[in-house]
């Protein structure tokens, strides 16, 4: 419904936009920083009945790209990263919520459709989102980071 997507796009895209709103001026003010958005591996490969949840993640991505050129002579970098499935809460309620009594055989099928043949993990999503804040990542800025057990290059 035209609710849903309103809803949607509010969250991902009007949301990054004021945390950006919120950050940037702070950051200049300080000498600059790292921002990282939350994207999805929507945005790359769209999502079958998520138009716009895919639709919001690459916008995020083109947000990040543009806040990496705008804000690089202030010394502000910006990357995105785009998980596939990662286990969570989340995850859990909806399979419990959309899939009662088949909830271990639709994680499986979740599982299984990422070619590593597993769910991430908020741990490595958090892990890459460190090196990323890092100064060991201080020559990356404008990229988009798949984290995502292989889904949008190696299944077919």
């Amino acid at each position: 419904s035209e609710a849903d997507f309103d809803r949607i796009i509010n969250v991902n895209i009007k949301g990054v936009y004021n945390c950006l709103y919120a950050a940037i001026p702070l950051l200049k003010q300080n000498g600059g920083g790292v921002i990282i958005n939350m994207a999805s591996i929507a945005a790359y490969t769209g999502l079958a009945d998520r138009f716009a949840y895919s639709t919001a993640k690459g916008a995020v991505m083109a947000m990040t790209l543009s806040v990496a050129k705008d804000y690089l002579s202030d010394g502000i970098r910006c990357n995105s990263i785009s998980p596939a499935r990662v286990h969570t809460a989340f995850v859990d309620g909806f399979i419990a919520k959309n899939y009662q009594g088949r909830e271990e055989e639709m994680f499986q099928k979740l599982s299984q459709s990422q070619p590593i043949g597993r769910m991430g993990k908020p741990e490595e999503v958090a892990a890459l989102a460190l090196y990323l804040a890092s100064d060991e990542a201080a020559f990356v800025t404008g990229c988009d980071y798949l984290i995502d057990g292989g889904f949008v290059h190696l299944n077919s």
